[in-house]
């Protein structure tokens, strides 16, 4: 089995050169559309199905889930700032120390997919209603040493949304398991 193809079964994410409208419209609309699909792919698992690992040495679907939960609450977080602050640097965190808490290996998916679909609601107002200024204001990100426009975080975002469910998608797909 490839490894690379399953940790990144869509591939990395790939800026393109030029953000037009139409790919902004669409990075949106996988944002928008993200919690439903995620619901629909993970609600009649069943725990044994959610604590399986989308490949070796990698989380389970329900630490993916909540991952994505903790992930775009962060993502929300740093498009305020950047629209509210002068090139604001973001706090990071440790993803993968989060994923290993309690509430993100043990809990049901429940209140995570209740999260996102509150955030996703809320972001997606936001993302709605950015002007073309809003979408070249940045944040810096110390972690990876470089700022990120918010029109590039919302491609960003919107791959993170696809790239999560795929590993979800895929991993059902190998196990033959049925929605």
């Amino acid at each position: 089995m490839d490894i690379e193809k399953l940790k990144f079964p869509i591939g990395k994410f790939d800026r393109p050169t030029l953000i037009t409208r139409s790919i902004l419209d669409k990075w949106i609309t996988d944002i928008v559309t993200f919690p439903g699909r995620l619901s629909t792919e993970v609600i009649n698992l069943t725990d044994a199905q959610l604590d399986t690992q989308y490949r070796p040495e990698g989380w389970t679907i329900r630490q993916v889930i909540h991952h994505c939960a903790d992930s775009h609450m962060n993502s929300l977080t740093r498009l305020k700032l950047a629209l509210t602050e002068d090139q604001p640097t973001i706090k990071p965190y440790y993803e993968e120390r989060w994923a290993e808490l309690p509430d993100t290996r043990n809990m049901p998916i429940q209140p995570s997919l209740k999260m996102l679909e509150g955030i996703h609601e809320r972001w997606t107002v936001l993302l709605n209603n950015l002007t073309e200024d809003q979408m070249g204001r940045i944040f810096v990100h110390p972690e990876h040493g470089k700022t990120f426009r918010v029109d590039e975080n919302i491609g960003l975002y919107a791959w993170h949304c696809n790239h999560h469910l795929a590993h979800i998608t895929e991993t059902k797909k190998r196990h033959n398991w049925t929605k």
